[in-house]
């Protein structure tokens, strides 16, 4: 029993990790089709604006409370950035977009090499993220079990804005007809822009949620990216609630299929798993309203 709890707590902690690490992506691929191989960045950027951010204030706990609303800031700056530059030039050319960021997030990797350096850097917790918290006699870190209410919290406040805001009812209405948007009113290329910007900033919160329990290095963002699109994939395309219960089923799936198999037969397993469903249902576990085809 104390082994079943383990690994379900194990899989609810993966799952809020790619939770925070698919949130964005459901924004920017959900609404305007971008395949952003470069998000990935935008959380390592998160994860090392945690760690100046502790080199200059030196108090861990503190850093960590200031990192977080920074984090957002630098990924959201950053998406804003690609989206202006290059993303905007690209629009209904997904291959095109794909290549593209994939170039940027080369750039970003060798950008941070030469920055902070090849080898990992360290980021401390605070001292009430550190130890354990006994479940049914099952131990928890202390440092998983924040990113689970980080997650839970992103997905609130997430979900509060799109319903209740004008942003909310932009982007609402972009997604379901952007010309349609258009003639109403809407500046669909500034909704676009605070999409994204969004959407990468909860990329750079989930880099800081990632150095409670991960090493700080410029290939991180590579090690989540893939798993994050076959959350937002297997959900349903810019499904928030879709993205929530894929991003649990599938870290429980692997946790559980870790426990009696090697990570890389664990990941081979949840792959073939995802494309089982998909066969079943291609839109994904939710599929968007829509007045448009295109």
């Amino acid at each position: 029993m104390d082994a079943v709890l383990g690994q379900l707590y194990a899989g609810i902690s993966l799952g809020s990790v790619l939770l925070l690490v698919a949130l964005g992506l459901t924004l920017t691929f959900g609404q305007m089709g971008v395949i952003n191989m470069a998000h990935g960045e935008f959380l390592m950027a998160g994860a090392y604006t945690a760690f100046v951010v502790q080199q200059v204030i030196g108090g861990a706990g503190l850093a960590l409370l200031i990192a977080l609303p920074l984090a957002f800031l630098v990924g959201g700056l950053l998406g804003v950035l690609l989206e202006t530059t290059l993303i905007s030039r690209l629009y209904s050319r997904p291959l095109d977009t794909l290549l593209v960021t994939w170039g940027v997030s080369l750039v970003l990797q060798q950008l941070a090499r030469d920055v902070f350096g090849a080898p990992a850097v360290e980021v401390r917790a605070p001292e009430w993220l550190r130890g354990n918290v006994e479940v049914l006699g099952v131990p928890f870190t202390t440092g998983r079990l924040f990113i689970v209410v980080l997650a839970v919290v992103a997905v609130a406040v997430l979900s509060a804005v799109l319903r209740f805001s004008s942003l909310g009812r932009r982007v609402r209405a972009v997604v379901q007809s952007r010309g349609l948007a258009e003639t109403s009113g809407i500046d669909s290329r500034r909704t676009d822009r605070l999409t994204f910007f969004i959407g990468s900033g909860l990329a750079g919160i989930a880099g800081v949620a990632l150095t409670l329990i991960a090493s700080t290095q410029p290939y991180m963002g590579q090690t989540y990216i893939v798993d994050a699109f076959l959350v937002v994939v297997a959900g349903g395309i810019g499904q928030i609630r879709g993205a929530v219960l894929a991003a649990f089923g599938l870290g429980v799936l692997q946790a559980f299929f870790a426990y009696s198999q090697s990570v890389s037969t664990a990941k081979v397993l949840l792959l073939l798993c995802v494309i089982a469903f998909l066969q079943l249902r291609p839109q994904g576990l939710f599929s968007v309203r829509t007045r448009s085809l295109v």
